[in-house]
């Protein structure tokens, strides 16, 4: 008797998908880089949110295409995935945060960041990493809206079009207090690049943010990003405060958030879910263990 199976079978369900949980370098920049990633993967993390700065992968210093092929060889031995994140404050200029922006008055200093972002999409290339990625900045004084989202947009499309022909998908940050606040202004923005295609440009969605000024609770959020997503970050945060806090010391609940997470892997991401504790750094080793723990208290698949 014939045992192939009927037309129309389903296949037995395989396992299901596992959370890849990260950690931002940015939390951890009291270690030397390969100290950092050891710990990472020693405590049982999927990957890390690779800050480009001084500290750790300098992005402006010489040597950087050797310099990334080390980190590479680092990453691949210890098992790490990676997310190339381009958030640090004084990489660019030592006395202003942040700065420049892509949206600041004076070309040249639009045209700086954006070659830093170009730089990081050859380095997340290079890397094998899930996304680089980015944020608008804040509106310059005396700068008229429709003027900053001309420089956003025309900072950022020769970084979109690196990133769509390197394969490394760009994912632009919501960030309270930026042009690009909230997941409204995503969509505005993906509207004056001409609605490019989710693979070309996506998000990164911080749950804190969410939690921050979003009107949907985060889980909300998050499901409603899905299609977009390409790099989470994760914190605790409270309501109108743009503070990241470890975890039990904000104001989210995680369980809703954590289940939206798990669906958003079933459905197909790949990508990390980092946390994100920047101001924690003198804490770094500790906060790294407890968060862990934490989120697979809260989330066993984990």
């Amino acid at each position: 008797m014939s045992t192939a199976p009927h037309l129309g079978s389903r296949p037995a369900p395989g396992p299901t998908p596992r959370l890849r949980l990260g950690y931002g370098t940015n939390g951890l920049t009291d270690l030397r880089l390969d100290e950092a990633l050891g710990l990472l993967a020693d405590l049982g993390y999927d990957g890390v949110g690779l800050t480009l700065d001084h500290m750790h992968l300098d992005p402006l210093a010489p040597d950087l295409a050797a310099r990334t092929a080390r980190v590479g060889r680092r990453l691949a031995a210890l098992g790490l995935g990676v997310t190339v994140e381009t958030g640090a404050r004084y990489v660019l200029d030592p006395r202003r945060k942040h700065g420049p922006s892509l949206l600041d008055p004076d070309p040249e200093d639009r045209a700086a960041r954006t070659r830093l972002l170009l730089r990081a999409v050859r380095v997340a290339a290079d890397l094998g990493a899930h996304a680089v990625h980015c944020f608008s900045g804040t509106v310059p004084a005396q700068t008229a809206p429709d003027e900053a989202w001309k420089r956003l947009t025309t900072s950022l499309t020769p970084v979109m079009e690196a990133a769509d022909a390197a394969r490394v998908p760009l994912a632009v940050e919501p960030e309270p207090g930026h042009l690009l606040a909230t997941l409204d202004d995503f969509h505005h923005l993906r509207g004056l690049l001409g609605s490019p295609a989710p693979a070309v440009l996506g998000l990164t969605l911080d749950i804190g943010h969410c939690q921050c000024l979003e009107p949907l609770p985060p889980a909300d959020c998050l499901r409603a990003a899905a299609p977009w997503v390409h790099h989470v970050q994760i914190e605790d945060m409270r309501r109108g405060v743009h503070e990241h806090l470890p975890f039990g010391d904000g104001e989210i609940d995680f369980p809703p958030v954590l289940a939206a997470l798990a669906d958003l892997t079933a459905a197909g991401y790949a990508g990390l879910t980092v946390v994100e504790l920047p101001r924690h750094s003198h804490a770094g080793p500790e906060l790294a263990r407890t968060s862990l723990s934490f989120l697979r208290q809260e989330a066993p698949a984990c």
